[in-house]
Parts: structure tokens; sequence; C-alpha cells
């Protein structure tokens, strides 16, 4: 599936019997990632999953970001489960450039750690935390260890099969004055959430560097139990001179083949409402696509 020649069959593989065979039959193990990385995988999980089949995870936001961070940039991972992209940049910034890693799951956060020493990577900072529009406790549920990236502080009428409270604050707050003066990109990946974790990070927007890139995955039904909303996000950013762009993104195991085999997709403009699940990147460039 990895350094097989072409991609013929390879979807249909992927598809139709090893992403359910390695969810239903885990396999345990050391994986070295595309990019060079190593983790510590379980298959269980979607994310890890991915990571064993492929060798990444999100391959052309992976692609984007190495098109982005050079040495001695920051970047700021809110969400970074078990630190696929804080591994990756952290490689990518060197020691001369900072990585802050935040993650709300205790569970996560331990793993996030065990990453980065696995790598010798001594420039992330991994925090457990969560991030927010002021200080406060969230509670997070998870329906289902086979996904752990779903952590989420949304409300969930369904069975339930852990859960767990973490403090909150505003990102400005949990970051130092370096860290918010070198974030070349910040990641934010919180399922529902962020529409409290951007209004938090309005004041700080002027602060940042000319050239920093703030790449949100926005989930507009999620949000909405929350009372927020994708327009609210979008106006809020606009109003700080961003322009919105939106990069490919596809969680079928069966579009991994295809999206390897080629050159990493460009984030390109985004005009319209955002009315579904939409990886945005908002950068003060103007342009119609993102080199």
């Amino acid at each position: 599936m990895r350094n097989g020649p072409g991609t013929l069959g390879k979807a249909a593989l992927a598809e139709r019997w090893l992403n359910a065979h390695l969810r239903e039959h885990p396999r345990r193990a050391v994986v070295e990632a595309r990019s060079g990385g190593l983790f510590v995988v379980d298959t269980q999980d979607l994310i890890q999953r991915y990571l064993y089949l492929f060798g990444v995870w999100e391959p052309h936001m992976t692609g984007w970001l190495g098109r982005r961070l050079r040495p001695g940039d920051g970047f700021v991972d809110v969400g970074a489960n078990i630190g696929v992209f804080s591994v990756l940049a952290a490689r990518l910034v060197g020691d001369g450039g900072r990585v802050v890693a935040i993650e709300a799951s205790p569970d996560l956060h331990r793993r996030l750690v065990r990453h980065a020493r696995l790598n010798d990577l001594g420039n992330i900072r991994a925090l457990n935390a969560a991030v927010s529009d002021r200080t406060r406790t969230l509670t997070f549920l998870l329906a289902s260890s086979r996904n752990t990236g779903a952590n989420s502080i949304v409300p969930y009428e369904g069975p339930v099969e852990s859960s767990f409270e973490t403090r909150a604050g505003p990102l400005p707050e949990l970051l130092d004055p370096a860290e918010i003066a070198t974030a070349r990109v910040i990641k934010i990946d919180v399922e529902g959430a962020e529409g409290s974790v951007v209004r938090g990070l309005a004041p700080m927007l002027g602060a940042l560097r000319s050239d920093v890139e703030i790449t949100v995955e926005v989930a507009p039904e999620r949000m909405s139990r929350l009372g927020d909303s994708a327009d609210d996000l979008l106006t809020v950013m606009r109003d700080a001179g961003f322009h919105v762009y939106r990069l490919a993104n596809d969680y079928a195991s069966g579009s991994y083949p295809a999206a390897l085999s080629g050159e990493p997709r460009a984030p390109v403009r985004w005009r319209g409402p955002v009315t579904e699940e939409s990886d945005l990147i908002f950068s003060r460039v103007d342009a119609e696509r993102l080199p």
C-alpha cells in the first residue's frame, strides 16, 4: 500500500478490506510517517490507522504545511491529538523554531509527549489544556475510541464511551509573547468549538506576524449546537484583514492513494458561505490560489 508502484487497485484494497480489517483487528506498532516522524499507533483509531496504512494523515494539509514552515518559524497546534502535525512542524522549523501543541485529552496529551520524546524533539511545548474564549472548565465527550480525534464539547445525546473535564482559556493567555510573535501558522481543529477559539484569538490577531496564516477546520452543524455560526467566524477573520481559502480534504481511505500520487492541492479562494465541514485557511495574501 505504501511503497508499491502506481495506484492501481490500492483504493479498492484500502476501502473494501484493509481499513475495516485493521479497525476490527487492531495492530500496534511503531511506524515512520512519510515526513520521517515516528509514531506508536493502534490501528483501532482512525488517525493512527491511516498513519499505519499510508504514512500520512490529511495529505493536502501535510503538503501545505511543508510549503509554509521554515527553520526558525513558530507553529501553534490547537487540538494536537497524538502530535502528527506538531511532530511534522517541529522537524520543519528546526531547533531555532517553536512549536506549541495544545491537547485537551489527558490520554492524547501523554501520547503527544511520548512522540515528542520518541522523535528527540526538544522544540515542542506540549500543553494539556483546552482553548476557548474565556477561562472556564469544559466537559469533553467521546462516542467511540475508534476516532479519538472526535473528543468534543458539542452536546451529544447518544451513548458515550468516555468523558473528561479540562480547564480552558483564551489562546493569548496560553502562549508567551515570543510564541505569539513568531507564529507562522496556527492550526485549529477542535470539533465544533472553533467559534469560541477564534473569538478568544481575535484580540491577538494584530500582534501576529504579517505573514501569519491560520487554518481552521470548520464544522457548521456542530458549531450551531454550541450557539455559534461559521458566518460569524468568517466575519471575525475578514474584519482583521484575512482572506478565506479552502483546502481539499477527504477522510475516505480510498481517496488516499490518489492524493499521495500527485502534488498536494493548493488552497483556493472561497467567497461563499460555509455550509459543510471544511478546512479553511485564512491569509492576508490576496489571490485566487495560495502558493
